[in-house]
């Protein structure tokens, strides 16, 4: 299996699908995770994405013990118009895109390089143009 290379230092966010994969212990997800906290990258989540990511039968230990490697980011009024702006910018309606905008505006006020694991790849170039490298997961 090829591994998808990743920058030195700077921050990696996980949007749900990439959180969900993480707790699943997919194989190539954790190998990225591994990957970017051996370069020094730190590893972040906008807090919605735990709302986002957790149903009925998740494994609430695991859950706990993978969020404690994880720095959660909160989201307040500051971020919820930043999002705002991002969602108008980009032609997208909130109620289907919400989440993914507060992920767009988590990952865009990180230390650089930013890199997104995310499963909606197109939503979130719309989101973050290339200010953030998108791997899909």
């Amino acid at each position: 299996m090829a591994r998808r290379k990743l920058s030195h230092e700077g921050t990696l966010v996980l949007d749900s699908e990439g959180l969900s994969k993480l707790l699943s212990d997919d194989e190539s997800t954790v190998a990225l995770v591994a990957e970017a906290r051996k370069r020094g990258m730190e590893t972040v989540i906008c807090a919605l994405t735990v709302i986002e990511a957790v149903h009925a039968r998740t494994d609430k230990a695991r859950l706990g013990r993978v969020l404690s490697g994880l720095r959660v980011v909160a989201v307040g009024e500051d971020e919820a118009k930043a999002a705002t702006e991002l969602l108008m910018e980009g032609g997208l309606h909130g109620h289907k895109y919400a989440i993914d905008a507060a992920v767009a505006v988590t990952a865009l006020r990180q230390h650089r390089p930013v890199v997104i694991l995310t499963s909606d790849v197109d939503d979130m170039t719309k989101l973050c143009g290339e200010q953030v490298r998108i791997v899909a997961v």
